[in-house]
């Protein structure tokens, strides 16, 4: 008999089957995703000037020859100008000069705008433009298949037309060449934006010398002292690094004394080592007027050279240079030859020159320093000297035989009729 049995009136759970169904195990399906991006084309432009000095000891080299500019680079390519002085085409026999603009360097199909710009020298900017720039083309930018291809005209100019334009002036041609190279890039949409600082290594270093902590040698500069890290005067510094690491390193490390140097202009000098700026001159010397800023750029600059810190020689150089004045120049002056300042140099000559300068600047004790240290500068300031006067002088005679006329060394010529 097949009777069943019961337990208890209890029931027992149906164990799901394969074909039931639940919410939980399948969801009806979404909006499609929908994704976008963007094809960008644009040009990387750049220009080059080209001068052609001395035009007429070109003409006759001969038609197909040229003189080329230097090479430039735009858009990752390197570009030169050609020109012809007796044209490209032998066909056209000299009548015209020719200019191209060539691809310099390996490249295939590159696709760019040109601009070819003969400029006036009369200042009316009546240019000679040819340009693919600013204008719709049928053909779309020209194509160039491979190095030394080239884009221009064989026919530029016409060379007697040239040759009394206001194109050529003392004998010289001006010419700026525009080039665009054309580049594409597809663009996704961008899903992150992320603000990156700028370097902040500099400050902390900084603060890292304010703070004292970690430092391992001293320097005693004029009763003070100084403390700092080797490992970053080494970094900064070749004459730092030779001194505290090098073969013939001091025998003590722990404290050098510095000669021949103030307070403030160490101060100084370990501020620019840490923090790679200028430190504020009116601070550093307590004071606001504008000579005890010169005075302490003067010293610095000659601290930074004494400690091969270019970058800091160079920045003192340039403020100096802002800074030149009647009673300081002359001191200027010599430091610019002590420590092989071109520039400065230049600058502190051609201040001192100028006739309204010259009498008050010897008249100061600087002056007097520059005659004893730099002796052999007085003969380059009397030729700077002799130079303006022999402008002044060919002004003057110009100005006053404006009928007879005059040549560059003051000398009467007769007018061309």
């Amino acid at each position: 008999m097949g009777s069943g049995r019961v337990c208890g009136g209890g029931t027992f759970a149906r164990p799901f089957s394969s074909s039931s169904s639940s919410p939980h195990l399948s969801a009806p399906p979404g909006p499609p995703t929908e994704t976008a991006s963007t094809s960008v084309t644009d040009t990387v432009n750049g220009s080059h000037h080209f001068k052609i000095d001395g035009y007429s000891l070109l003409k006759g080299m001969g038609i197909g020859k040229y003189t080329a500019s230097d090479t430039f680079t735009v858009g990752g390519y390197d570009w030169a100008i050609y020109f012809y002085p007796d044209g490209k085409s032998l066909e056209d026999g000299a009548t015209y000069v020719s200019l191209f603009i060539a691809l310099a360097s390996e490249g295939t199909d590159v696709r760019a705008l040109f601009e070819l710009t003969l400029l006036d020298q009369s200042g009316k900017e009546q240019h000679k433009v040819h340009s693919h720039f600013g204008r719709t083309l049928e053909g779309g930018p020209y194509t160039l298949k491979y190095r030394g291809s080239m884009w221009g005209y064989k026919r530029f100019f016409r060379r007697t037309a040239l040759e009394t334009s206001e194109y050529l002036k003392d004998d010289c041609l001006l010419v700026n060449c525009s080039v665009g190279v054309v580049r594409s890039r597809t663009e996704g949409p961008k899903v992150y934006t992320i603000a990156v600082p700028p370097p902040n290594i500099a400050q902390h270093f900084g603060q890292l010398l304010e703070s004292g902590r970690g430092t391992d040698i001293s320097f005693e500069v004029d009763g003070e002292i100084f403390n700092a890290h080797k490992l970053v005067l080494a970094a900064r510094s070749p004459v730092f690094r030779a001194q505290l690491f090098g073969p013939m390193k001091d025998s003590n490390t722990h404290c050098i004394k510095i000669e021949d140097m103030e307070a403030p202009v160490f101060k100084a000098l370990l501020h620019f080592i840490y923090w790679d700026s200028l430190p504020d001159m009116e601070e550093f010397t307590g004071l606001n007027a504008k000579c005890a800023s010169t005075l302490m750029s003067q010293h610095l600059l000659a601290a930074a050279d004494c400690y091969a810190l270019d970058r800091l020689k160079l920045l003192c150089e340039v403020k100096l240079c802002e800074d030149v004045a009647i009673n300081t120049v002359a001191t200027t002056l010599a430091l610019a030859e002590q420590h092989h300042c071109i520039q400065l140099k230049s600058v502190c000559l051609k201040f001192v020159a100028l006739p309204e300068n010259l009498r008050a600047v010897m008249q100061t004790e600087g002056f007097e320093y520059l005659k004893v240290s730099c002796p052999s500068i007085l003969t380059e300031l009397l030729q700077y000297v002799a130079r303006i006067g022999e402008i002044s002088s060919v002004s003057n005679v110009c100005a006053n035989d404006a009928l007879d006329g005059c040549d560059i060394t003051g000398r009467r010529v007769k007018p061309r009729i």
